[in-house]
């Protein structure tokens, strides 16, 4: 996919100066550029980076009516009226990513004509691979976390089913035994012990696990169409997805069984729909400038329930709008490209080599560039070996999981027909 992909579009018309009249043409949106091209002689007629923006204003005027205003450094202004499907959703999606872009750490390096050498390419590759690994460990820990608590409800079952043990023999032997009758105390003692674990339990805080944050990015979403988007924030937890208004007020939760479907339109715009018989579908629509970062823990959650655009994506490396302009879109494959481009032929007779080729010949990997690197790869070691010693105890949890179900099964069946013979 090209960086220079659009993320949105919209219907306009541009406000040229120097002929004064209006040109109506499509207004886009990509990674880090904003573009108007002409419908009619299919010319880009502006065109401007974003970390060039100054100023974004809805103004208006006597003369000019519900318009969006775009300062570019150099005092140059640029006006776009006939928005669809309205100024303000415009305006929201604009400001956000250029918002994003100037809030991002490398936005002090922006207009940088050099490239990135090799060792920082690869820098950004180990890192790129950290941060997915991360996510990867803390949906782990999650699962791990939700596992735990599956294992003390069926210690609390197995509990209750001795519990109940008690009570069926008691029900079962004679009138005249002397010990047929449990003592109040006994009962006292039992419920006692019920509370207190209940309360060891919400204390720990293991009741609230589901409801851990995994993710939080701030996007500009809309329940519906496009006219309606605002700022808010997308925020993902364990067991369910949000979406919040900018002073993080829920405004609507889909909990992880009742999503249906979640719809990727581009790396930076998701659709998730919940459907209903009978009633109308819940739909929210979520553009986000740092959408990239959880795409990879939405796919670990809800991989079954993305649909096929997701996978032309996949085999992209997506990064958000925050990386400086000269970083190309797919890491991985322009620096393979550039490495072939660049490669010196077997045999080369002594003396003829050129000054690229000598250039060439030396090390593309500083030597700090390299201790770096090898440090992030250590850490993706001890990442991988965390991730692996917790799936080998999630796996012996699940055969305590296993064993402690069948048991209980077995007990119920018993208990089931001990009382049908007391019926």
């Amino acid at each position: 996919m090209s960086r220079d992909a659009p993320i949105h579009t919209w219907p306009a018309s541009y406000y040229m100066n120097s002929e004064r009249r209006w040109e109506s043409g499509t207004l886009t949106l990509t990674r880090t550029i904003v573009r108007f091209i002409s419908s009619q002689s299919k010319e880009c007629i502006a065109s401007f980076h974003l970390s060039r923006i100054m100023e974004i204003k809805m103004e208006s005027s006597s003369f000019i009516f519900s318009t969006l205003t775009v300062l570019e450094e150099g005092n140059v202004k640029h006006w776009f009226g006939s928005l669809k499907p309205n100024r303000l959703a415009v305006f929201n999606v604009l400001e956000h990513f250029w918002r994003e872009r100037l809030l991002s750490p490398t936005s002090e390096v922006r207009g940088a004509e050099c490239q990135p050498s090799k060792g920082r390419e690869l820098i950004k590759l180990v890192a790129g691979a950290q941060r997915r690994l991360e996510d990867t460990g803390r949906v782990l820990s999650h699962q791990g976390e939700q596992f735990d608590n599956m294992v003390q409800g069926l210690e609390k079952i197995d509990s209750d089913l001795g519990v109940a043990d008690k009570f069926l023999s008691e029900l079962e032997s004679p009138s005249w035994w002397p010990f047929s009758k449990l003592n109040w105390k006994f009962q006292q003692d039992a419920k006692a012990e019920d509370a207190a674990k209940a309360a060891a339990a919400i204390s720990s805080g293991k009741v609230s696990s589901r409801s851990k944050v995994i993710a939080s990015i701030p996007a500009v979403l809309s329940k519906g169409g496009d006219s309606e988007l605002k700022p808010g924030c997308l925020v993902l937890l364990v067991s369910s997805l949000e979406a919040q208004d900018t002073n993080c007020h829920l405004l609507h939760r889909f909990e992880r069984n009742e999503i249906d479907e979640i719809r990727v339109h581009n790396p930076y715009e998701i659709t998730v729909r919940q459907r209903f018989i009978g009633k109308p579908d819940i739909c929210y629509r979520f553009l986000s400038a740092k959408m990239p970062e959880v795409l990879s823990v939405l796919e670990m959650q809800y991989k079954k329930k993305m649909t096929r655009e997701y996978e032309a994506f996949k085999a992209t490396q997506l990064a958000s709008p925050s990386i400086k302009e000269g970083t190309n879109w797919n890491e991985e494959a322009g620096l393979m490209q550039r490495c072939q481009d660049t490669e010196l032929p077997v045999e080369v007779p002594a003396g003829e080599l050129s000054q690229l080729q000598v250039q060439v010949l030396q090390p593309s990997v500083s030597q700090a560039e390299a201790q770096e690197l090898k440090q992030m790869l250590m850490q993706l070691k001890n990442l991988a070996l965390e991730a692996e010693t917790e799936l080998e105890r999630q796996d012996e949890v699940l055969d305590v999981l296993t064993s402690s179900t069948d048991r209980a099964t077995m007990q119920i069946g018993k208990h089931t027909y001990r009382i049908r013979k007391l019926l």
